[in-house]
C-alpha cells in the first residue's frame, strides 16, 4: 500500500495533534484518517509483556473499538501489538505511530499487522521512508501517540519504560492518563503502580475510561446504532430493555443480572455500558448497578 504526506496546514491534519505544543510539521501515512478519529484513546505498555498484560491490552482495545473509539498505539511488540489486534478483531479503527520509515517497518514481524492496520485505520510516521528504527526515534514518536488521543491507558510498564515517556507527554498535553494496577512484586507493574500513586486514574474496565473523557454520546457508537435522545427512552433492542427493567433504585449485582437473564457476560456487559453512557444507570463499587 502506498503512502502520502500530510502537512501541518492540510485540512485533514488531525485536530488533536495540531493542538499539542510541538506537532510534527508533516507526517507520512498509509491508510486514511476520518473525522471520528478525534475520539481516540491510546494504549501503550511493555514490549516484554506478561500474559495478563497482553490479555488486558487486547480486551481494552477490542471494547473501546466496539464502542466506536479509535485505538492508537505504537505497533511495538507486546502491549502495543495486542491493543491493535484487539481493535481489529472487534472490527474497529486503529492507528499505529511507528519510529522508523515505511521501508524499515519495525519490528519486522509486524509487517502484516501494519498492512492490516492501514486497511482499517492508518499507520503514521514523521520519519522519511529509509530511516532506520533507531533508539532515539521512539521517544520522539511517543508525543504523537498521546497527541492523537483524548486519553492514554498504560497497561504494563517497567521502571524506565518508554510507556512512561508517553505518559509524561500525555500529561504535558493535558490528556487524561489511566493505568491498570498490577502485582507489587512484578517489574512490569512498577510503572503503572507508580503512575497511580502520582494521580493517574486506576481503571479496571472500559467504562471507567469513557466516563472520564469528553466524548459526545453518539460518537461512541457505530453510525448504524444511534442513541435515542428523547426524554422517554426508546430501546432498539428488546434485550437492552429487559436488562434496564431489572435495575431499580436498589442496586443489583452483575451476577444477579446474569442469573435473571439468558445473556452471556460479553453481551450483558455491552448493554450495561450502553445504559451507562446514556446516563440511565450508574455503576457502584463491586460491580453493582443502580438507576441514575
Amino acid at each position: 500500500m502506498s503512502f502520502i504526506k500530510i502537512d501541518l496546514n492540510d485540512s485533514d491534519y488531525p485536530v488533536n495533534l495540531r493542538n499539542i505544543y510541538d506537532p510534527p510539521e508533516f507526517f507520512y501515512i498509509k491508510g486514511g484518517l476520518k473525522p471520528e478519529d478525534k475520539f481516540a484513546v491510546a494504549i501503550v505498555g511493555s514490549r516484554r509483556a506478561s500474559f495478563y498484560g497482553l490479555e488486558q491490552a487486547e480486551k481494552f482495545g477490542a471494547e473501546l473499538a466496539r464502542m466506536g473509539i479509535t485505538v492508537v498505539s505504537g505497533m511495538a511488540r507486546g502491549i502495543d501489538s495486542a491493543a491493535h489486534r484487539g481493535a481489529l478483531k472487534a472490527g474497529g479503527r486503529t492507528i499505529a505511530v511507528i519510529g522508523s520509515g515505511f521501508n524499515n517497518i519495525y519490528p519486522a514481524e509486524n509487517k502484516e499487522l501494519a498492512e492490516e492496520i492501514a486497511k482499517n485505520g492508518a499507520v503514521i510516521t514523521e520519519f522519511s521512508p529509509d530511516v532506520l528504527p533507531l533508539a532515539q526515534n521512539f521517544p520522539q514518536r511517543n508525543r504523537i501517540i498521546s497527541g492523537l488521543s483524548l486519553g492514554l491507558l498504560v497497561v504494563e510498564a517497567a521502571k524506565n519504560s518508554g510507556a512512561l515517556i508517553t505518559a509524561n507527554f500525555a500529561l504535558e498535553q493535558g490528556r487524561e492518563v489511566f493505568a491498570l494496577p498490577g502485582k507489587i512484586d512484578s517489574g512490569n507493574s512498577f510503572g503503572t503502580n507508580e503512575l497511580i500513586k502520582q494521580g493517574a486514574k486506576l481503571v479496571t474496565c472500559t467504562e471507567e475510561i469513557l466516563e472520564e473523557l469528553i466524548v459526545p454520546l453518539g460518537a461512541a457508537f457505530p453510525p448504524d446504532e444511534p442513541l435515542k435522545k428523547q426524554a422517554v427512552f426508546e430501546f432498539s433492542e428488546s434485550e437492552e430493555s429487559k436488562v434496564y427493567s431489572m435495575i431499580s433504585g436498589d442496586s443489583v449485582s452483575l451476577d444477579g443480572l446474569l442469573e435473571k437473564t439468558d445473556l452471556d457476560i460479553p453481551k450483558i456487559s455491552d448493554i450495561l455500558l450502553r445504559l451507562q453512557l446514556k446516563k440511565m444507570i450508574r455503576q457502584l463499587p463491586g460491580k453493582q448497578f443502580i438507576r441514575s
